[in-house]
């Protein structure tokens, strides 16, 4: 059985990202740093190609995390988009443009009950995400975030 979410708890970790293979990346990089040599041309050869490929490895971790979180906010817009529309039979296109992103996110995690009065006060406060999502009393948890 899966823990209800609330704002203390919903930020995710993915072990295997944040717990090895970034950590991983981050040792080899360093280790890389330190193992720099520019003694000879040829010495200073290697060390510029293992700084490269530090530098490549080490931009892994974080393009992938960059890729799912962008196609994770994408579906949260058409989440949002489809349940606003289904609340109010109206479309979110002239809200939307004047939410931000993070203020758009913050709102995904509110319940039904609380969405559009929400939407309505983040608007006029201009509330930022973090004001949003501890705002909300009813958490709509979503389990299947990255």
């Amino acid at each position: 059985m899966k823990k209800d979410q609330n704002f203390k708890n919903h930020a995710r970790y993915f072990p295997y990202h944040h717990f090895f293979l970034f950590p991983l990346t981050l040792t080899y990089f360093i280790w890389t740093i330190i193992d720099l040599d520019f003694a000879t041309a040829s010495a200073t050869s290697e060390s510029i190609k293992s700084l490269i490929l530090a530098l490549i490895v080490i931009n892994l971790p974080f393009l992938a995390r960059i890729y799912a979180l962008k196609n994770q906010n994408r579906i949260i817009y058409a989440e949002m988009r489809a349940r606003y529309a289904e609340l109010t039979g109206k479309p979110f296109k002239e809200l939307e443009s004047r939410l931000s992103g993070s203020q758009i996110i913050a709102l995904r995690f509110a319940s039904d009950e609380e969405l559009l009065v929400l939407i309505d006060e983040s608007i006029k406060n201009n509330l930022n995400g973090k004001e949003i999502k501890m705002k909300i009393k009813n958490w709509k948890g979503d389990y299947r975030r990255v």
